[in-house]
C-alpha cells in the first residue's frame, strides 16, 4: 500500500469537499444544519469574495482510487493565542469516508497540519470532537492529543447573533 499523500485542495475539488462535509454532518446527526453551497465553500477556501482576496480557510485532501473522488479532507484556518503570541491551526473538519478508513489517511492529514505548524512556527493544532464520538477520540489519543476538560465551548448564532449585533455601540462622528 502506498503511503497516502495529502495535497492542498483546488477549486475543482469543491463539489467533493461539500460531499464530504455532508457525509460528516450526517455521521454527526446534523445534516439538516448544513446550508453550505458549492459557491459558499469555494469562496471560503479560495477567497474570491473576501475584502483582502485571501482565503478565510484552507483544506487539504486525499484523493480516492477513483478519478475526481476524494477519500478525505482536513479543513482548517488560523487562530491565535495571546498566551503564546503566535498563530495556531484550528481544525474545523477532519473526515475520511468510511470505505477509506484504516489506510492511514486521517493520520496523514493530521501529520500534514502538524508539519505546517512546525514549519511556520505556529504554537498549536486544536479542534473539537463530539464527546460521544469514541472512535475519533481514540484515534486522536494515538496522535498524542490531550482533552481540554476545563474549557466549555460557547456559541452565539442565528437570532441571538443578530440581536447582539444590533446592540453594537455606534461611533460618534
Amino acid at each position: 500500500m502506498d503511503r497516502p499523500v495529502p495535497r492542498p485542495a483546488e477549486p475543482a475539488d469543491v463539489p467533493e469537499i461539500l460531499r464530504l462535509v455532508r457525509e460528516l454532518a450526517d455521521y454527526e446527526r446534523s445534516l439538516p444544519e448544513v446550508v453550505a453551497t458549492r459557491e459558499l465553500v469555494h469562496d471560503l477556501l479560495f477567497g474570491t469574495n473576501t475584502p483582502s482576496g485571501v482565503p478565510a480557510a484552507h483544506c487539504h485532501v486525499i484523493d480516492a482510487d477513483s478519478p475526481g473522488r476524494l477519500a478525505g479532507m482536513a479543513l482548517w484556518f488560523l487562530n491565535a493565542s495571546t498566551w503564546l503570541g503566535r498563530h495556531g491551526i484550528y481544525l474545523e473538519d477532519l473526515y475520511v469516508s468510511p470505505q477509506h478508513r484504516g489506510r492511514g489517511y486521517g493520520r496523514a492529514l493530521m501529520a500534514t497540519l502538524a508539519a505546517i505548524c512546525v514549519e511556520r512556527g505556529y504554537g498549536r493544532l486544536e479542534w473539537w470532537v463530539l464527546d460521544w464520538n469514541t472512535p475519533a477520540i481514540g484515534f486522536y489519543r494515538t496522535l498524542g492529543s490531550v482533552p481540554m476538560d476545563q474549557w466549555t465551548v460557547q456559541r452565539i448564532s442565528g437570532a441571538a447573533l443578530a440581536d447582539l449585533a444590533a446592540t453594537q455601540p455606534q461611533q460618534s462622528t
